[in-house]
């Protein structure tokens, strides 16, 4: 090689380390601007040139508190709230308000925050409606975490008329009254509808709450099968990268994903499974904390608290106090009750006995204090919730309810003046019979007492199962209603596949129409006796695809079996479809020599059911079938629901349906 070879590989060579360089440099810049916009959420706010911008900064924010901490944000929104209140501007009060109104509820100052929030409510004809649906949104969580269930229906049938459309159920307000599984159904009849097979991020979404209902009600292996799916669907929609997603988009998925982390770690806690949970609950803590989100800080205690006692549970007491001693800026009751209960096992396992009494006695003074009051608390939600959609009427029953019942208690209290002066005479002229009086009138008075309670508690059963027949009786006319509404919908429709379409839709609607009916006229409200129930059903079917009579002969094989509500409708449902099926597809030719045979058992928490016909069977591309048909996607859905697997024989001559249930 020559030395002018030579010069020049080496100019070459310090040519590209000058690029390399140049290039490094600017991907630093780059990335330490990126970051700045990351962090500079305040200073953003505070460069803004007016209130509506900066409230749009603040609102407009993916994570407004992730360098700056939530009094940071108060002190310079009150600061410009002052600003705002000596130069007399009106509209800028107000949005600086809405501001500091939600400031409050993420700090958990519910109180301030409500107080401000009604100050708004007073004016909202007056605010634009983003600021109105922000007060509307923050006296919703307010009231929930102050459980006034009552205030929150207000505020959400208000959303209603607003038409703002998100959170205005009451799964949420049913779960924080204990409710779990009929928040459970409720949200799966109201959002399951709404999400479509292709929207994973949405499916991910509702199975995390359906497991977090089963959870609370305690099942957990139940609740963790759904966090699976949840975290699979979850998995597909971070890794398509046929669809872009914004910043957004992939903050909420990172939150959503230690969200569904921690929970499956909780749920490892309840079933024992220890070792297991450690890694998951450390994992979440660490991804939510640094998330800075103040909504997710409720899942940072509850995470913290299960990872504590795992480790309790493992005797690694170092790690287990560490998770105890940490501050929290705001800890509910029930979590107080929690933490000072891992405490003082902590300290009885190390044999610190004193301190393991205090925390025991500190428990004991919160609950004693907490019992009355949360019992009538609770009482009166439920009813709130039970007869929300009548809330003024049920305020008014419930108020002449408290008016007799306070006439009877004073009755009762002059009852017993005039027994006790009674007495007292009789005391005074009669010394000597004296004992014997007293033990008379006190039998008679506890025999009165004791009759007018039984009296009180035989009304209270009668007025309730008149209730329950009556909302049953209800709920079965506006099902007849809607049975009605698609009969006139199919005399004016001339498409065959929409008549159908719409009596297969009559036909479902009478089948659970027919549970109610069932139910209030039984004496027995829980439970829908079987036998009569099919019968009931073929003949409405009968009545839709039989009209003018049949030669097929039906089998029921169901006396005695009884089914609650819950497994009583998808068994309607099920039967309905495999009934219509079998009159419409099965015996095309002739249906002379046509059999339908229907088993139906429950012994204790086993069941089993079975139906068969003789007819021509299903097609050879069944399976292909499976995915398109509605009817036999609807019969595959209801038997989830009864966690169970429909099975399909397909015979040379007919076909056999049948699986079990417990």
């Amino acid at each position: 090689m020559t030395s002018k070879t030579f010069g020049k590989l080496m100019a070459n060579c310090f040519k590209n380390l000058i690029f390399i360089f140049f290039f490094a440099f600017l991907l630093s810049a780059a990335a330490q601007s990126t970051e700045n916009e990351e962090v500079d959420t305040l200073k953003e706010f505070q460069s803004a040139n007016n209130p509506s911008n900066r409230f749009d900064a603040f609102f407009g924010s993916v994570d407004r508190y992730n360098v700056n901490s939530a009094y940071d944000w108060l002190d310079t929104i009150k600061i410009y709230l002052s600003n705002a209140e000596k130069t007399n501007d009106t509209l800028a009060t107000r949005l600086y308000l809405v501001m500091q109104t939600q400031v409050y509820n993420d700090l958990g100052e519910y109180d301030k925050s409500t107080v401000l929030a009604k100050e708004l409510y007073a004016l909202k004809d007056t605010l634009d409606a983003a600021s109105r649906k922000i007060v509307l949104d923050v006296l919703d969580d307010n009231y929930a975490h102050l459980q006034l269930y009552d205030k929150q229906i207000e505020i959400r049938k208000e959303k209603r008329e607003y038409g703002f459309t998100d959170n205005v159920a009451f799964y949420d307000i049913y779960s924080n009254l204990g409710l779990h599984r009929e928040a459970r159904n409720q949200y799966i009849m109201e959002v399951r509808p709404t999400i479509a097979d292709n929207e994973n991020f949405k499916l991910a979404k509702y199975h995390n709450k359906i497991g977090d209902y089963l959870r609370l009600d305690n099942s957990a292996p139940t609740a963790l099968s759904e966090y699976k799916k949840a975290n699979g669907y979850l998995d597909v929609f971070i890794n398509d990268i046929s669809v872009q997603k914004s910043e957004e988009e992939l903050f909420e998925s990172d939150l959503l994903k230690a969200e569904i982390e921690g929970n499956i770690g909780k749920c490892h806690v309840q079933l024992e499974e220890f070792e297991e949970a450690i890694p998951l609950l450390e994992n979440s803590i660490k991804s939510l904390e640094s998330a800075s989100s103040i909504h997710y800080q409720n899942e940072v205690i509850e995470n913290t608290l299960d990872l504590a006692n795992a480790n309790l549970q493992l005797e690694n007491y170092l790690a287990a106090k560490k998770s105890l001693d940490k501050e929290f800026g705001f800890i509910d009751i029930q979590q107080i009750i929690k933490r000072n209960s891992l405490l003082a096992a902590y300290y009885d396992k190390i044999e610190n006995f004193k301190n393991a009494a205090t925390y025991y006695k500190r428990n004991e003074r919160i609950k004693d204090s907490l019992v009355q009051k949360q019992s009538g608390i609770i009482k009166q939600q439920l009813v709130t919730v039970v007869a929300s959609e009548d809330m003024e009427n049920t305020r008014s029953l419930i108020a002449e309810q408290r008016r007799i019942n306070e006439q009877a208690r004073n009755e009762m209290k002059e009852k017993d003046e005039r027994i006790n002066l009674v007495f007292i005479s009789l005391i005074f002229t009669l010394l000597g019979f004296a004992g014997l009086v007293y033990a008379y009138l006190k039998s008679i008075k506890n025999q009165r007492l004791i009759a007018e309670q039984k009296h009180i508690i035989e009304n209270a059963l009668v007025e309730k199962d008149s209730l329950l027949k009556e909302i049953h009786h209800r709920v079965k006319n506006n099902l007849q209603m809607v049975s009605s509404l698609l009969s006139l919908q199919t005399k004016n429709t001339r498409s065959k596949s929409a008549i159908e379409a719409l009596e297969e839709g009559k036909s479902r609607v009478k089948a659970m129409a027919l549970i109610h009916q069932k139910l209030y006229q039984n004496d027995d409200l829980s439970v829908i006796e079987m036998q009569g129930y099919i019968e009931s059903l073929i003949n409405s079917v009968q009545s839709v695809y039989k009209k003018g009579g049949h030669n097929i002969s039906i089998t029921i094989d169901a006396e005695g079996t009884e089914l609650d509500i819950d497994r009583a409708i998808p068994f309607g449902l099920i039967l309905n479809e495999l009934v219509s099926n079998s009159f419409k597809y099965a015996f095309p030719e002739n249906d002379e020599n046509g059999k339908i045979y229907i088993h139906l058992r429950k012994n204790g928490d086993q069941g089993y059911f079975e139906y068969t016909d003789n007819g021509v069977g299903l097609p050879e591309d069944t399976e292909e079938r499976t995915h398109s048909s509605m009817g036999i996607r609807l019969m595959n859905r209801l038997v989830n629901q009864l966690q169970s697997k429909l099975n399909i024989d397909n015979a040379k001559e007919g076909v056999r349906f049948w699986f079990n249930f417990n």
